[in-house]
């Protein structure tokens, strides 16, 4: 089966898939996902403080707010939305302290090669496999514009993939907690 991502990168220089089984309906689950304040699990305010601090980012005060809100405050853009699949995307520098994501519109965005910046895209995607059981799938891709910027990607994310990586074994499990308890509550 293709990838919903597929059509908006499919070469990439980093690529994480994340799978999740969940006792709940696939809206529960998407619901769940859209709300969840990422940063609530003390381990993640770490990681993604502990890297500012290592690239010399500034702090800012942060209000409790949905994964999916946040990301789109942070300047993603809306590749694809529908019941079963979000897929957002950006142009950003990953190797500053201050990230900057830039929306590309998604009728540009496979062929956007703005120079000295990385294309990375995110989904969250939900599918029934039984009845109210899903298959939760977050899946991020990543790839430089050009050989410049590939080489400071690379470089930053040979260390900095150990936190990102760690934010989605926190984040998915939570979630899943979080929709079955939904769903139990009905």
């Amino acid at each position: 089966m293709l990838a919903a991502i597929e059509p908006y990168m499919p070469k990439f220089d980093t690529r994480e898939r994340f799978e999740r089984r969940v006792s709940a309906p696939p809206s529960v689950v998407m619901k769940t996902a859209y709300e969840f304040d990422m940063q609530s699990i003390w381990l993640i305010w770490l990681i993604v403080n502990a890297r500012k601090l290592i690239l010399g980012g500034s702090f800012e005060k942060r209000r409790r707010i949905g994964m999916v809100e946040e990301t789109r405050q942070l300047g993603w853009g809306t590749l694809a939305e529908d019941q079963g699949k979000l897929i957002c995307g950006a142009v950003c520098q990953p190797w500053l302290g201050d990230v900057k994501f830039t929306p590309i519109p998604a009728y540009e965005f496979l062929d956007y090669s703005e120079p000295d910046l990385v294309k990375i895209a995110w989904t969250l995607e939900v599918s029934e496999i039984e009845p109210n059981v899903t298959l939760f799938v977050h899946e991020v891709r990543a790839v430089a514009t050009d050989d410049a910027a590939r080489k400071k990607f690379l470089r930053y994310w040979r260390w900095a993939r150990f936190g990102i990586v760690a934010i989605r074994l926190l984040l998915l499990p939570a979630v899943q907690r979080e929709a079955e308890r939904e769903w139990r509550r009905r």
